[in-house]
């Protein structure tokens, strides 16, 4: 099966130089993540396209392999086409016809042809001839030109042509890793996993820096989405996963500055760690989920006093967005549902936050701060690959991972509905539930608690972490399933 990929609009109006550079890292990010589906996969293209040749014609295999190239940032659509050499006119109508003398029956149509290269015909006299042809010798409704219920689809390119079967939108944006990598403040809500999205989007390599202010559960529950936004957005490149323990720092807040200027302190924490550690990571901008004026922090006073802490460049991807425009973006990139159970953790709120901090106010009350306590929160931060993220949960061991099927064993399909769809989990005699990963934690307990489950992703991953947190929830009933045993 072929594909052809088109560029993002902002790539073709780059100088020659800058856009075959972005062109060659988009081919290279292509390679990288479909190689796990297609280990001779062919892609070429260096101008106006670039082509994608898999060695499967299986409608699943290409399903899957379409659905991986839609989350690549730095392409605008993806055509599944037929190559064909390109001989006449005449030859084109021969090979078109019996495609589309069924589907036009009734049904009213236009041919659209877009050509590039030197040919003894004109695209809108192909699109006259085709038309015209299709519409004497088949039992279509008519010509349409605007709306019409079918479209025929070619693109001539020198000396072949493509039969368009099928379009699918794109991620946009530039390709991962051709810009300078950034740091992500992220906590699991929607702001700042849709603020890594962005990033990632834009071509931005996103590592990760968590803040655990409250415990075991809520870390794990953002490697979750850490691991998700990773897998599924940006796995053509390594990334990170820093976790800094800021307990001592949130409890010396709480003893030592006033109450109104907690948040604004606790923002100035957050980004001088933030900035220590992009330092090591030689990282020059760090990326935070704020909106301005969405709470008491995020006044522009209240930023201004906040971002001078650091030399660092801070992005806010949000800056101007409203909060329905962010649950909709994270509806749509799919971590809505992990947003919506993160736990809470609401130690440092002020009763009544200031939102015009003074400078020399809050210089006077983080003089009482000891910030030895910070430093030791930085020099206890672990850095773990996201790739093998379940390695930085230290203080646990890992979830038993099951090969070979107990008879009673239940096996929980956890993947997301568009994985799930594109290739269903069947096992002839075996009892398959499907149930998201974002509906565990609260249709998991509904399970009959005498029946052992065993959770069931691709890679394995997601299956442990969720694992993990479901046996902290006190469920023993659970377990990995994982066939290749990897």
């Amino acid at each position: 099966m072929k594909f052809i990929i088109k560029l993002f609009p902002e790539i073709t109006i780059k100088s020659s130089p800058v856009r075959k550079q972005l062109v060659k890292q988009l081919r290279r990010n292509i390679r990288t993540v479909c190689r796990s589906l297609d280990e001779a996969i062919e892609v070429t293209g260096k101008w106006d396209m670039i082509e994608v040749e898999s060695s499967s014609n299986e409608q699943t295999d290409i399903a899957a392999l379409a659905s991986r190239l839609s989350c690549i940032s730095g392409i605008h659509q993806i055509l599944e086409v037929a190559e064909y050499p390109l001989e006449s006119l005449d030859n084109m109508l021969e090979i078109i016809h019996p495609v589309f003398v069924d589907q036009l029956v009734g049904k009213t149509f236009c041919v659209r042809v877009k050509r590039s290269g030197n040919h003894d015909f004109t695209s809108i006299e192909a699109e006259r001839f085709l038309g015209g042809e299709l519409n004497q010798t088949t039992d279509a409704a008519g010509v349409k030109l605007k709306n019409p219920d079918l479209k025929v689809e070619i693109e001539v390119k020198q000396n072949r042509w493509f039969l368009i079967t099928r379009r699918h939108a794109g991620l946009g944006g530039y390709p991962m890793g051709s810009q300078e990598p950034v740091l992500s403040l992220i906590s699991g809500g929607f702001d700042s996993t849709v603020s890594s999205f962005l990033m990632m989007k834009r071509g931005l390599n996103t590592h990760y820096c968590f803040f655990n202010l409250g415990g075991h559960a809520h870390e794990l529950a953002v490697k979750e989405v850490a691991y998700y936004l990773w897998s599924r957005y940006g796995s053509s490149h390594r990334v990170r996963f820093v976790t800094i323990p800021f307990e001592g720092v949130v409890e010396e807040i709480l003893n030592r500055v006033d109450n109104r200027y907690m948040g604004v302190i606790l923002k100035r924490m957050m980004l001088r760690a933030a900035s220590k550690t992009a330092d090591l990571m030689n990282i020059q901008a760090l990326v935070t989920g704020e909106a301005i004026s969405q709470v008491s922090s995020q006044t522009l006073p209240n930023l201004a006093v906040i971002d001078s802490v650091t030399n660092k460049l801070v992005l806010r991807p949000l800056a101007t967005m409203d909060k329905q425009d962010i649950i909709a973006t994270a509806a749509r990139i799919g971590t809505e549902e992990f947003a919506k159970n993160i736990p809470e953790y609401c130690a440092v709120i002020s009763k009544n936050p200031t939102t015009r901090a003074k400078p020399e106010r809050v210089e006077k009350e983080e003089g009482f701060f000891d910030f030895a306590v910070l430093d030791a929160a930085i020099e206890n931060r672990r850095s773990v690959s996201v790739s093998d993220i379940i390695a930085d949960d230290l203080t646990r061991e890992k979830v038993e991972v099951v090969v070979e099927l107990a008879q009673d064993d239940v096996i929980i399909d956890i993947r997301h509905p568009t994985e799930e769809e594109i290739k269903p989990l069947t096992m002839a005699g075996r009892e398959i539930v499907v149930m998201p990963f974002y509906q565990l934690m609260s249709k998991f307990p509904e399970l009959d608690r005498s029946r052992n489950y065993l959770l069931y992703c691709d890679k394995g991953i997601m299956s442990q972490l969720h694992a993990m947190h479901l046996r902290d929830e006190g469920h023993e009933n659970v377990g990995v399933y994982q066939p290749d045993g990897k």
